[in-house]
């Protein structure tokens, strides 16, 4: 009798064992994925009905705010001139709920349920009052991003803007963009149309092209190679190196011209400076392939290239936003290599990612981490946290910065002076990259910072599919920003 006693006993704990593990894995484990599964209504009605934080740029303009209303989920996410601020907000919906942006890798903090609030839901459950989300405060600076999106205007591409010292966003556009406001309805019907209409296609404008969509960065890229060319201490500006009017790609017949006739140099030879100021295809092909591809590589992954770049937020957050790894084509061919030296063939970037490389130049080498956030705070306006710059890499030394800070100088004095801007001075490497069947249009590229003896601000800025060269689609846009940031 007790031996069957004890055999019940060992059941009924084992049991209990595995019911207290399944509830574990249940309430703790998978809380977050329950939690986010769109068949959840009970976490739905409780998302909506919480009292989101606002979002809030670099003055205070607010992007983003709940607003009470009338119907079963109590709040309503609404968004001040969303289409402006759609890239750094994201939306909030019905449908999809927290969804890109800075709504989802900060959505714990926004709908008041980070653990960092812990004692601010204690204090509201003991009061009786409504839980209120943390607001959060971003680096945006509204009429930088104003004059960036104006300058877009209708057409496909994305502009980026770095505060040169700290690594921090001042404008993040994307366009063609949309009004977050469609998706927050809580009129399920219409968020759904609105949400299915948005997202179909290659070219949906949920798509933000500053991060998430990679281009053929063009003669953008040849400042990687010069930067490469120039770690090695064997090349100076004024190093000669072989050009000529066309360039056959190794082991093939395919011929690779230049734009411009200044960039074939002189009985086949100019200087690195001169191979830079007039984007020399056929130069800086060249220099790639004797460089070697695992130098151009070693480069451009200093740099960032390679990498998906975390640009806000955790898991215990949200949903971190980052930006879509820029590639560099792993062991190629001499002819690819060729190619890829000159930003085209199997190398792609992200607006964000030139922009970066256009920091680290400005920032003497020294390459930061890019952020969107500057603090967050609790509804009673304590500080919960506040973003300090950090260091991503230490690229390349002071003396190559000079030689490249030079060069890029000469970009705009010698090749391109309508991006000249009186009283300061500008660096700049300008991009036209060959896209579509049989390389009928161009991504318009343009790279830069200023003052280039005192760099403040660093910009990218791409226009997708145009019919001109990138320092006549992008290189005006880039123009207008540096003006609009150095005269605050």
């Amino acid at each position: 009798m007790n031996k069957y006693l004890r055999q019940l006993f060992t059941a009924v704990v084992a049991l209990f064992v595995i019911l207290g593990l399944s509830s574990t894995i249940i309430m703790a484990v998978r809380a977050n994925a329950l939690n986010n599964d769109p068949r959840n209504t009970r976490s739905l009605y409780h998302q909506l009905g919480a009292y989101r934080g606002a979002i809030l740029a670099s003055d205070g303009t607010v992007m983003a705010k709940s607003e009470p209303v009338n119907d079963a989920f109590k709040y309503l996410r609404t968004y001040s001139n969303g289409p402006l601020y759609a890239p750094v907000t994201g939306f909030f919906s019905i449908n999809q709920t927290a969804d890109r942006g800075l709504e989802a890798s900060r959505s714990m903090l926004l709908n008041g349920e980070a653990d960092s609030l812990i004692w601010q839901r204690a204090k509201a459950m003991l009061t009786g009052t409504t839980n209120q989300g943390a607001s959060i405060e971003t680096s945006i600076d509204p009429k930088l991003q104003q004059v960036a999106y104006d300058q877009l205007g209708t057409r496909d591409g994305a502009a980026v803007a770095i505060e040169v010292n700290t690594g921090r966003i001042l404008a993040m556009v994307s366009t063609p963009s949309y009004d977050p406001n469609k998706l927050a309805t809580h009129d399920t019907k219409a968020a759904s149309q609105a949400y299915n209409e948005l997202s179909a296609g290659q070219n949906s404008p949920l798509i933000n092209r500053a991060t998430s969509q990679l281009y053929p960065p063009g003669s953008t890229f040849k400042i990687i190679v010069a930067s490469a060319a120039l770690e090695t201490g064997d090349y100076q500006t004024d190093t000669k190196i072989p050009a000529g009017a066309s360039y056959t790609l190794p082991g093939t017949a395919t011929q690779l011209p230049n734009d411009e006739a200044p960039g074939d140099g002189v009985n086949g030879q100019i200087s690195l400076q001169e191979a830079v100021a007039w984007s020399s295809n056929t130069a800086v092909a060249q220099l790639g392939v004797k460089l070697g591809a695992s130098k151009v590589s070693d480069m451009a992954t200093k740099l960032g290239f390679g990498s998906t770049i975390t640009i806000d937020g955790t898991e215990s957050t949200g949903t971190p936003m980052t930006a879509t790894a820029s590639t560099f084509p792993s062991d190629p061919t001499d002819d690819k290599l060729a190619l890829a030296s000159i930003g085209q063939g199997d190398t792609t970037a992200t607006p964000l990612q030139m922009a970066m490389v256009a920091q680290a130049i400005a920032n003497n080498g020294k390459l930061m981490q890019p952020t969107l956030v500057d603090r967050v705070r609790a509804a009673d306006l304590t500080v919960l946290s506040q973003t300090k710059p950090q260091t991503m890499a230490n690229a390349f030394s002071k003396d190559s910065v000079d030689k490249l800070t030079t060069m890029m100088e000469s970009v705009v004095s010698e090749a391109n002076p309508q991006l000249a801007i009186d009283g300061i001075k500008v660096a700049a490497k300008t991009g036209t990259a060959q896209i579509g069947i049989d390389n009928s249009a161009i991504d318009g590229w343009v790279i830069g910072f200023a003052p280039a003896d005192d760099p403040q601000i660093a910009v990218a800025v791409l226009v997708h599919n145009t019919d001109v060269h990138g320092s006549l689609a992008a290189g005006p846009i880039m123009r207008a920003m540096m003006q609009e940031a150095l005269q605050q």
